[in-house]
C-alpha cells in the first residue's frame, strides 16, 4: 500500500505538519490552490517571554480568485528576514540546540525568493534534513490535476499511484468518503497530539503547536523522537 499526505505549504510548520510527512510514502504540496489570508502558509508562532508571537511574512495581495499559493509574491520593501531573525535570537538564543541548527537557518532567510511558495519549502526541506525525514515531496502543480476538495484529492492520489491517503482530522468535515471507496482508495486519519517537551521561558508555560523552530531549538536530534 502506497500512501499519501497532501497539504498546503507553510511558514516553518508546527510538529504536526512533520508527523504527516514522516508516516507517509508520499507528500504533494498543495501549491496551486487558493492563499489563505490570516492562515499559516505565510505566518506561525514562536515562544517569547510573554507567551507567543506571530512571525508573519509580508506578500503582495492580488484579487481573491487569482491568489494561488504558488503565485503570491513576497513583498520585498519590508525587512522581514532581519525581523524574523532578530526576534529569533531573542528568543531560542539561550536554548540548548541554537547554535547547532541556528547558522542553516539565518542562511536560508537570508536568501532572495521568488515566492511564497519557495521560500516555504526550503524551510520545509531544511527541517526535514534535520529531522532525518526523506519522503519524497512533489508539487500538486506539477500533477496536472485538477477538481475541487475530494475530487482533487482522488486525483493526486491516481496521479502518485496512491492507494491510501493520509488526511488530517479536519478533512472529515468536508471529504466525500464515498468518493474515495469508489475510488479504491483508502483514508487513514492521522492521530497527532502535540507532545510536551522542555521550553525556553518555562515559567510562562508549555505552549503547544509552535513553529517546528520551537522543538528543534529545544530538543534538538531528539525532536523526531516526538513525531514517532
Amino acid at each position: 500500500m502506497t500512501t499519501v499526505a497532501i497539504h498546503q505549504p507553510q511558514y516553518l510548520p508546527y510538529l504536526g505538519f512533520f508527523h504527516k510527512l514522516l508516516h507517509c510514502d508520499v507528500f504533494v504540496a498543495l501549491d496551486n490552490v487558493q492563499f489563505l489570508r490570516r492562515g499559516f502558509q505565510n505566518r506561525n508562532k514562536i515562544k517569547t517571554k510573554q507567551g507567543w508571537q506571530w512571525l508573519t511574512v509580508p506578500v503582495v495581495h492580488q484579487p481573491r480568485s487569482e491568489e494561488l499559493i504558488n503565485g503570491v509574491r513576497l513583498d520585498s520593501e519590508i525587512p522581514w528576514q532581519r525581523k524574523h531573525w532578530k526576534a529569533l535570537v531573542l528568543s531560542y538564543s539561550p536554548a540548548p540546540f541554537f547554535d547547532v541548527y541556528g547558522d542553516g537557518l539565518k542562511q536560508l532567510l537570508d536568501q532572495e525568493y521568488s515566492g511564497l511558495r519557495d521560500l516555504d519549502m526550503a524551510l520545509i526541506r531544511w527541517a526535514m534534513e534535520v529531522l532525518g525525514i526523506k519522503t519524497p515531496v512533489l508539487y500538486s502543480s506539477a500533477l496536472g490535476v485538477e477538481g475541487s476538495q475530494t475530487e482533487r484529492l482522488i486525483n493526486i492520489c491516481r496521479a502518485t499511484g496512491a492507494d491510501c491517503y493520509l488526511s488530517g482530522p479536519g478533512g472529515r468535515r468536508y471529504m466525500d468518503l464515498e468518493a474515495f471507496a469508489a475510488a479504491g482508495i483508502t483514508v487513514t486519519w492521522q492521530e497527532f497530539t502535540s507532545p510536551a517537551y522542555q521550553q525556553v521561558f518555562p515559567g510562562t508555560g508549555f505552549v503547544p503547536d509552535l513553529a517546528v523552530v520551537d522543538a528543534l531549538f529545544s530538543c534538538g536530534p531528539e525532536t523526531i523522537k516526538l513525531l514517532r
